[in-house]
């Protein structure tokens, strides 16, 4: 055999070995890793090893591979979270019934003492408080990325942008602060709200957090518009206001929606201000359930402010995962939809129905 032909076998084998190696010592690490095993250092060293020796003699194969397995790594995660979500949360569905927990027509009281866990009174909570964030952060959100890409000079776009980049950064806990300390007793002297910490407070200060949120990705969404078609469209005459109202807006629309719902999957999920702010009364709103003047546990407030109380292996505890396996519920269903929308924008861009 020639010699360059040998060599490349060679390289051949050298790369099948250090692939084989690479596969091996992560997919070790990570079952080390579940089962808490004290392998799980020594296996992630070596995988270190193998990866530093393949950087340097097999660059491309090295990088391609753990591209691949990070994107596993990351896919199995996320599969063994919900999957623990859910095994955590069947006690209390096999103990309480689907119906008491997550039925509207059942009891709908939540007490540790009596033994009753119904999500209803906190599902109802989420849904008026992202609501009204909702109502703040939709319309507010968009007109701020209208303003910022389609109106604004360019010396004012290069501060309000950042500015606005700026405000996602700030720490929900110091706008649960601000809201608990400013905004709650002022919404509570103004409507004579008694306790503080209604519903629409809350909603409001979400609002706000996921007001950057939605600016930010819909302000991307109407730059990533052609000049072409808005140039077309005022060399046909039509005024600035016209072609953002039928050009911008409608080829945007499938970003300016992911937008959205970005922002109300922040809202949904805000944890920390809304549990500063909250009363953490576990029940039903009233008089009428769309009383955002009341107050009531949220699903995350629920979680946050009752998992340090739970026994282990206690119902209680399994009711928490509950609310858990919800949440996760909602949002990948919102994904779904943000799918959804997409596909039909793109749909309709290219002319199909």
């Amino acid at each position: 055999m020639a010699p360059t032909v040998r060599t490349l076998v060679e390289m051949d084998r050298v790369s099948l070995l250090l692939a084989t190696a690479q596969v091996v010592l992560v997919a070790g690490a990570f079952v080390s890793f579940l089962l808490q095993s004290n392998w799980l250092l020594t296996l992630l060293y070596g995988f270190l090893v193998v990866t530093g020796v393949g950087w340097v003699i097999r660059q491309e194969l090295t990088a391609k591979l753990l591209t691949l397995q990070m994107t596993v790594l990351t896919l199995s995660t996320l599969g063994l979270i919900a999957f623990f979500l859910f095994l955590e949360a069947v006690p209390v569905f096999r103990e309480m019934g689907v119906g008491h927990v997550l039925s509207p027509f059942g009891p709908n009281k939540w007490s540790v003492a009596g033994g009753q866990f119904s999500l209803i009174p906190m599902l109802l909570g989420t849904l008026i408080t992202t609501a009204v964030a909702m109502l703040v952060a939709a319309p507010f959100g968009i007109a701020g990325a209208l303003f910022i890409s389609e109106i604004a000079p360019d010396w004012l776009r290069e501060i309000i942008k950042p500015a606005v980049e700026l405000l996602a950064g700030i720490p929900s806990i110091v706008y649960g602060f601000i809201g608990f300390t400013v905004i709650n007793p002022y919404i509570g002297n103004l409507f004579s709200i008694t306790p503080a910490g209604a519903m629409f407070t809350i909603g409001l200060v979400i609002g706000f957090m996921a007001l950057p949120t939605v600016v930010s990705v819909a302000e991307d969404a109407l730059s990533a518009v052609p000049d072409s078609m808005k140039d077309g469209s005022v060399a046909m005459g039509a005024t600035d206001w016209q072609t953002i109202k039928s050009v911008s807006i409608p080829t945007a629309f499938s970003g300016i929606s992911a937008a959205v719902l970005l922002g109300l999957g922040r809202a949904i999920g805000e944890t920390m201000a809304a549990t500063v702010m909250i009363a953490h009364r576990r029940q039903m709103v009233g008089p009428k359930p769309y009383n955002f003047f009341d107050s009531t546990e949220t699903l995350t407030t629920l979680i946050a402010s009752g998992y340090g109380n739970a026994p282990e292996g206690s119902t209680f505890l399994s009711a928490l995962f509950a609310a858990g396996v919800l949440l996760l519920v909602i949002v990948t269903g919102l994904g779904i939809i943000s799918q959804l929308i997409q596909q039909r924008m793109q749909r309709k861009l290219r002319g199909g129905q």
